[in-house]
């Protein structure tokens, strides 16, 4: 209170030993109080105080929000280490983070600097094993119009024909197609646990930033294509647009576990074992089901399958470029297109390859990536890797699982295709839909697309193999 002069000691009622038991809040306030604020002057001096006042509160304030605001602050963490480096290397390292992870406006703005002190408890205390963002956390279509336009109808390499604005409007979230645009879906490859933060660079973000996991996976357009078709919109459910939380998905496996064990003490009868057993469908079930999903959505796009639905998957829907090669459409190609196979396998896989057509991510390890160096080898006709192919491919096994119409009636086949398979060459051909011997249960050989397999008939062998 120095400011308003210091008071004359004979009007002061109070004694040195009275001030000595006030204590500092109430000695100030009654200082205050004592003011003569009549006085225009003192009225003046409290306008100026004031006004400093709120110029060191907020604009302390802002400043703070600035710098917590910037990515040089995110990066200060080691945590944040490959989300720092991703987004340096990303087409969008010219915005700040908040930009795209905080709603506009102010009110959002400090709810999650509030929300963000957790972050600061984590840092402290224990840091997580992997950095995921959680559905409340998810980037909003807000965010992403504030720079993009909804009114785009075809991509920018002229290819892709998407209705970005109908999206929209069905609260289809950006992140859904555009996961990956800056931190390259590291998340749900598993590369950015604590083990790895150390690895992740500006040099080695360059390289496991694959052009795939940046630009939107056909795979999610026709697995959410697919569910709209079957009634359901699988966006309204936030964890459809966002990777799964590990450290969620380890509790809910131990939850599992426990609800097991506990069922497994009540129901102690061999029957309801039986039961709960059949119930459940094995991994070969599973995996059956979904490559035969695979092969009718392949049969859809490619015009061999016609279906009623609501969304067409035929190829050229969302595709403008996508044409059938000239050599496609000469007579007889479904039949002879096998020797093509064999002698451009290398180019038939640019297009047929179905590992696109996956929504889900394999998991990766961040070593074997920066360790692997770019070669280029140069396919050599190989009937043995155009049968693996074949058998692996959902394109290939597509058709390649049906009877082919050249053979004709089964007890016509049976008497007549012996002419067929005189040769190695022509064997190998055999080979690429059949089995020679029963395969083995458990076994890693590739399974041939069809169960019938030669020494069903041929228990004793081939003269061939008879003569040798």
């Amino acid at each position: 209170m120095a400011i308003w002069g210091k008071k004359n000691k004979d009007k002061d009622p109070e004694s040195r030993e009275d001030r000595k038991k006030v204590g500092l809040i109430r000695g100030l306030w009654r200082k205050f109080r004592a003011i003569d604020w009549k006085n225009p002057v003192n009225r003046w001096k409290l306008l100026f105080v004031s006004l400093v006042g709120c110029i060191v509160v907020f604009g302390g304030g802002y400043g703070v929000l600035q710098a917590t605001n910037s990515p040089t602050f995110c990066s200060s963490c080691h945590e944040m280490a490959p989300e720092y480096s991703t987004f340096t290397a990303s087409a969008h390292n010219q915005i700040s983070c908040v930009q795209c992870h905080i709603k506009p406006g102010f009110t959002n703005m400090i709810t999650h600097k509030m929300k963000s002190v957790k972050e600061v408890y984590y840092h402290v205390t224990g840091v997580p094993k992997q950095i995921v963002q959680t559905e409340e956390e998810a980037v909003s279509n807000e965010n992403c119009l504030q720079c993009h336009s909804k009114n785009r109808l075809v991509t920018a390499s002229g290819d892709l024909k998407v209705n970005h604005k109908g999206h929209i409007e069905q609260d289809i979230p950006c992140i859904t197609c555009h996961a990956g645009v800056v931190h390259a879906k590291m998340a749900s490859r598993g590369i950015n646990v604590e083990e790895v933060r150390g690895k992740w660079t500006a040099e080695s973000a360059e390289k496991l930033m694959e052009k795939k996991y940046l630009r939107p996976n056909m795979g999610t357009c026709i697995d959410c294509h697919d569910k709209v078709n079957n009634g359901i919109k699988p966006w309204k459910e936030a964890a459809y647009s966002v990777p799964p939380n590990p450290e969620e998905l380890e509790k809910k496996m131990e939850e599992s576990k426990k609800e097991g064990s506990s069922a497994a003490t009540t129901e102690t009868t061999a029957e309801a074992t039986t039961e709960a057993t059949q119930s459940e469908p094995t991994d070969a079930e599973a995996i059956a089901e979904h490559d035969q999903k695979t092969q009718d959505i392949i049969l859809q796009a490619i015009g061999k399958q016609q279906k009623d639905v609501k969304l067409s998957m035929a190829c050229e829907t969302c595709h403008k470029k996508v044409k059938v090669p000239k050599s496609h459409k000469v007579q007889g190609w479904n039949g002879n297109h096998g020797g093509t196979a064999i002698q451009e396998l290398d180019k038939c896989v640019n297009c047929h390859q179905d590992s696109k057509w996956f929504r889900a991510i394999p998991k990766e390890d961040i070593i074997s990536i920066l360790k692997m160096k770019e070669t280029k080898t140069k396919y050599v006709p190989n009937i043995t890797v155009v049968k693996d192919q074949s058998r692996i491919n959902k394109f290939c096994s597509a058709c390649h699982g049906n009877r082919p119409p050249g053979h004709v009636d089964s007890d016509k086949w049976l008497t007549a295709h012996a002419s067929k398979a005189k040769t190695n060459d022509q064997k190998s051909e055999c080979f690429v839909c059949h089995d020679r011997t029963k395969p083995v249960p458990g076994s890693t050989q590739i399974k041939a697309p069809t169960d019938v397999y030669c020494q069903y008939c041929h228990r004793t062998g081939f003269k061939s193999d008879k003569k040798k």
